[in-house]
C-alpha cells in the first residue's frame, strides 16, 4: 500500500511530494520521507529543495489535524469513551504533550496521529506548531543534508543506519526535552 501511494504522488513530483506531506498530517497514512528518499536518490544534488518541500508541506498541514482533532475528535471520543478515560487521557497528555509531540514529528509514525490527538485533548497549537518545527525539521532535513553530502550512498548508509540513527536521535530529542522541561518546572519554582 505505502508503495502504491507513494508511486502516485511521485507522478506530480515536488507538488506529489508537497502534497503527501501535507495530507500525511492529518488524513494519509503514508509518511512522506519514504517519497523524499525516492526523490533524493534520484536526484542528491536537490535534497535539500525536497526537504524544504517535505517540510512545509507537513508544517502547513498540521493546524488542519489540530482543528480536525479538536472539532470531530472529541465529541467522537466522548462517544465511544467513558467520560473518566477521556479526562484521564486528556490530563496525560497535557503532562506529558511536549515530548509526545516532539518525539512523534520526528519518529516514523505518521505525524497525524500527534495533530488530530493535540486538537482532541486540547493541547496548545502554538506548542504543537513549535515541536513540530522542531521534530519535522530536523527529520526532513537530516535525510536531506545526507542525500546532499553523500549522493546515492546515503540511501545504503539509511538501510543500514535507519533504525539506530533515528533511536538515537530519539533519545537525544528526548533527553532535550526532559532537560527543557526540568529547567521549566525550576523557574516556575
Amino acid at each position: 500500500m505505502f508503495d502504491q501511494i507513494t508511486e502516485i504522488f511521485m507522478q506530480y513530483g515536488i507538488w506529489g511530494l508537497f502534497g503527501l506531506a501535507f495530507l500525511d498530517s492529518f488524513i494519509l497514512p503514508v509518511p512522506p520521507f519514504f517519497l523524499q528518499i525516492g526523490m533524493s536518490l534520484i536526484e542528491p544534488e536537490a535534497a535539500l529543495r525536497y526537504a524544504t518541500i517535505a517540510f512545509t508541506g507537513s508544517i502547513l498541514g498540521a493546524p488542519i489535524g489540530y482543528m480536525l482533532g479538536k472539532w470531530l475528535g472529541k465529541p467522537l471520543l466522548h462517544k465511544i469513551l467513558p467520560a473518566k478515560w477521556t479526562d484521564a487521557a486528556t490530563a496525560m497528555f497535557e503532562k506529558n504533550g511536549d515530548g509526545a509531540v516532539l518525539i512523534g514529528a520526528f519518529t516514523p509514525i505518521p505525524f497525524k496521529f500527534f495533530t488530530v490527538l493535540s486538537g482532541v485533548f486540547g493541547y496548545s497549537l502554538p506548542k504543537l506548531m513549535l515541536f513540530a518545527i522542531l521534530g519535522r525539521g530536523l527529520k526532513f532535513f537530516l535525510i536531506g543534508i545526507l542525500f546532499y553530502l553523500y549522493g546515492k550512498h546515503a540511501k545504503v548508509l539509511l538501510d543500514e543506519y535507519l533504525e539506530v540513527s533515528v533511536l538515537g536521535v530519539g533519545v537525544i530529542v528526548g533527553i532535550g526535552w526532559f532537560i527543557w522541561n526540568r529547567r521549566k518546572k525550576q523557574k516556575a519554582s
